[in-house]
């Protein structure tokens, strides 16, 4: 609607002009909110040669190609028509339009041109090494009725995750990263501290031990998802406890690294408007959570062994024994088989929908560089629906933007890693409403920082500001005749 009122007062204003139409739908899509944002550049982001001038424009630029090339054969067309039943020559009109008739099929073929070449550059440019991934999609429930209890319900989901990464485990070399998915291990926290013991306790001692299970059976990094709570102003009170939607790493030797908070909550889902200022709202819709949102945007840094791997002496622990014992009694336990670490690179941690945000993904590139993208999602709860493809065409966009492989990683599918070009790699995703574990070697280019790493939307723009300056010249001319 934004765009259509604004296209027919500018059109009453300035009359008819070949880039009204892209200058509309930028004014829409840059400044005009969307709770799932969608941009009509995606309709053509799926031409993967059209596709890498995201680079250089962003999504917008795709957004304001669709619009004036449709909105060139729109108006186009009735001339055809025209011409096809009037004695004017096709010459004489070109000449009369030719501004018309040529600009945008230029500017379509420029488009063409600058994605064939980008394509054709960074298919060139191979990977400095790889990163060995292993994703574990658990098929989480996303409640709890079903007749059986809270903890008969976890020991199905935890054996289940145990023995997928059992399964993607085996063979002579070990993943480097394991990655579970939002919700894997729902309601739920690894983090042993006051805040998450205490008022609305979400931390479980067998919830931090199946994570450092897998870090000593694979001597691999585990990047996850949990709840992760603390108190605001610092009071250890009911009324001022608060949640994170929060992942972590946890290095080879089963310690606690760096951690991630999302940032970009769903509204009435993860939180309600204005509700920390009107707190009554909470009482009036008890279902939605009460989740902050996280204030930094920085990258994970992940770690190799220094040491080759050995055999560890003793049997290995499963995770179903760990019920009489304690945290201090399995670290003690496998204290002969932590290795010495080395910090061997970062990558840059989004969770669900975030990744479908560009100028939030941007914030990220003020840390540099990342080797690559881990995107941990949800989208159990579309069901066997389009949506959940849907969002995995939205998100390999930002592989393009930053030219990183993204390991996209699901709760109940569509799991799946996608290079530098935006590539589905191998053409390969799990199914939907699924159980399933996937492992492939992450490329890592070594290529810095990319146009739209450091300009972002700088393009976009720099039109609107040229198109505004020229649409008031014409509004203020019109009126002095």
């Amino acid at each position: 609607p934004v765009f259509l009122i604004l296209y027919s007062f500018l059109r009453k204003k300035i009359g008819r002009n070949i880039f009204l139409a892209g200058f509309a739908i930028l004014i829409s899509e840059l400044f005009i909110y969307q709770l799932f944002p969608w941009h009509f550049g995606n309709l053509i982001a799926g031409n993967l040669i059209f596709a890498q001038t995201v680079e250089v424009f962003g999504v917008y630029g795709l957004s304001f190609l669709v619009f004036i090339v449709s909105f060139y054969l729109y108006t186009f067309s009735p001339f055809i028509f025209r011409l096809l039943h009037r004695k004017k020559t096709w010459l004489n009109f070109f000449k009369q339009h030719r501004l018309f008739t040529f600009s945008i099929p230029l500017m379509l073929l420029g488009f063409f041109l600058l994605g064939s070449g980008l394509f054709l550059y960074w298919e060139k440019q191979q990977p400095t090494k790889y990163v060995d991934v292993m994703m574990i999609q658990p098929d989480a429930p996303l409640e709890f009725r079903d007749g059986r209890s809270i903890e008969e319900s976890m020991e199905i989901l935890f054996k289940r995750i145990e023995k997928l990464a059992k399964k993607g485990g085996e063979g002579d070399t070990h993943p480097d990263l394991i990655v579970l998915p939002e919700s894997a291990v729902p309601f739920f926290s690894a983090h042993n501290t006051k805040a998450t013991n205490s008022f609305f306790p979400s931390y479980w001692y067998r919830f931090e031990a199946l994570i450092f299970l897998l870090n000593q059976r694979f001597k691999a990094n585990v990047y996850f998802n949990e709840i992760d709570s603390f108190f605001v102003n610092g009071k250890a009170e009911a009324k001022n406890h608060r949640s994170y939607n929060h992942s972590v790493l946890y290095d080879p030797n089963g310690e606690r690294k760096n951690s991630y908070a999302k940032s970009y909550l769903l509204a009435f889902g993860e939180y309600i408007p204005l509700g920390e200022t009107f707190e009554f709202l909470y009482s009036i819709i008890p279902q939605v959570g009460r989740f902050l949102p996280g204030d930094k945007q920085e990258l994970i840094s992940y770690y190799r062994p220094l040491t080759k791997r050995t055999s560890f002496s003793k049997s290995h622990i499963n995770w179903i024994e760990t019920k009489p014992m304690t945290m201090s009694y399995l670290k003690d336990y496998y204290r002969d088989n932590n290795v010495e670490l080395k910090e061997e690179g970062k990558f840059l941690p989004l969770i669900c929908y975030e990744v479908i945000i560009p100028e939030f993904v941007r914030k990220f590139a003020k840390a540099g560089a990342p080797d690559f993208i881990v995107n941990i999602t949800n989208d159990k709860w579309y069901g066997r629906t389009v949506e959940s493809y849907q969002h995995m065409d939205l998100a390999r966009l930002r592989s393009i933007e930053f030219r990183r492989w993204m390991v996209r990683s699901t709760n109940s599918g569509t799991s799946t890693f996608v290079d530098h070009l935006g590539r589905i790699v191998d053409n390969k995703f799990t199914d939907i409403l699924s159980s399933d574990v996937y492992r492939h070697k992450v490329g890592v280019l070594q290529s810095g920082s990319t146009f739209y790493m450091l300009f972002g939307n700088a393009i976009s723009y720099i039109f609107l500001f040229v198109f505004t300056i020229y649409t008031l010249i014409k509004i203020f001319k019109k009126q002095d005749r």
